[in-house]
C-alpha cells in the first residue's frame, strides 16, 4: 500500500537548512495498523505529510497504492488525496460554524463521492459508528475533546478512503478516551483500512500491528 524509497525532506530556515527526514525507506502493507513513535520534532508529522501528499519530498520517491505521489501536480495530488486519504489532525480542525454532521459531509461535498441526497444519512451513520450520533446537530464548541476527535475520525472516513492517517490523535485526550480512540483505529484496520498513526504515546502496543520508531528524521526501528 505504502512505499517510501530514500525519502528526505529539507527546509530552508533563517538558521540554515533543517533536515526533517533523512533517507527514509519504508514499506507498509494494505490493512496494516502501524504506529510511528518518537519525540516531538523527531519527524513523525513530516513523515505522515509525505504519505498523504500534503508535502513533497526533497529527494526520493513516495508511492501509495501504486500511485507515484512525487510526480503529481498540486491539483492532481488534491484530487487523489480527497478520494484515497482520511487525515485525523491532533487539534481536530473542525469548522466551528458547521455542525458535527455538516463537518462530516464536507469531504463528500468537495469530492462529490456520494449523491447529495445520501450525504446527510451517511454522515449520521459514520457519527453513530464512532459513538457520537446523538451530537450530529451540535456545533464543535459544545462537544468535549474526545467527542470532537470522534467527529474528526468520522470526517476522515467520509469518502471511504483505503488509507487513514492520524497525527497525535490521542495527545489531548484523557487515558480512557484515548484508549477508545485507539480501539476505533484497530477496528478500522481489522476491516481492511490501512491505518498509520504518529504518536509519542508508549502504550499503543496492544492495538498496532507494527511499531516504527523515528529519531532526528531517521528510522531507528521497524524498517
Amino acid at each position: 500500500m505504502i512505499s517510501l524509497h530514500q525519502v528526505s525532506k529539507k527546509y530552508e530556515t533563517p538558521a540554515g537548512v533543517f533536515s526533517a527526514l533523512t533517507s527514509i525507506d519504508l514499506e507498509i502493507a494494505g490493512g496494516e495498523f502501524v504506529g510511528v513513535v518518537g519525540k516531538s520534532g523527531s519527524g513523525k508529522s513530516t513523515l505522515l505529510n509525505m504519505i498523504a501528499g500534503i508535502d513533497r519530498p526533497s529527494a526520493g520517491a513516495v508511492t501509495v497504492a501504486g500511485t507515484p505521489l512525487h510526480d503529481f501536480s498540486e491539483n492532481k495530488l488534491a484530487a487523489w488525496r480527497g478520494r484515497n486519504v482520511g487525515f485525523v489532525f491532533q487539534f481536530f480542525q473542525l469548522l466551528p460554524t458547521l455542525t458535527a454532521a455538516e463537518n462530516v459531509m464536507l469531504p463528500m461535498d468537495f469530492g462529490k463521492s456520494f449523491p447529495v441526497r445520501e450525504r446527510r444519512k451517511r454522515a449520521q451513520a459514520l457519527l453513530e459508528r464512532v459513538g457520537v450520533g446523538r451530537h450530529a446537530d451540535k456545533l464543535p464548541a459544545t462537544l468535549s475533546g474526545g467527542e470532537q476527535q470522534r467527529v474528526a475520525i468520522a470526517r476522515a472516513l467520509a469518502n471511504e478512503p483505503p488509507l487513514v492517517l492520524a497525527d497525535e490523535p490521542t495527545g489531548n485526550l484523557d487515558s480512557i478516551t484515548a484508549g477508545d480512540i485507539l480501539d476505533l483505529f484497530r477496528n478500522m484496520a481489522t476491516q481492511g483500512t490501512t491505518v498509520v498513526i504518529a504518536t509519542h504515546e508508549a502504550d499503543i502496543a496492544r492495538v498496532i500491528d507494527r511499531r516504527i520508531e523515528i529519531s532526528d528524521g531517521s528510522l531507528v526501528r521497524g524498517q
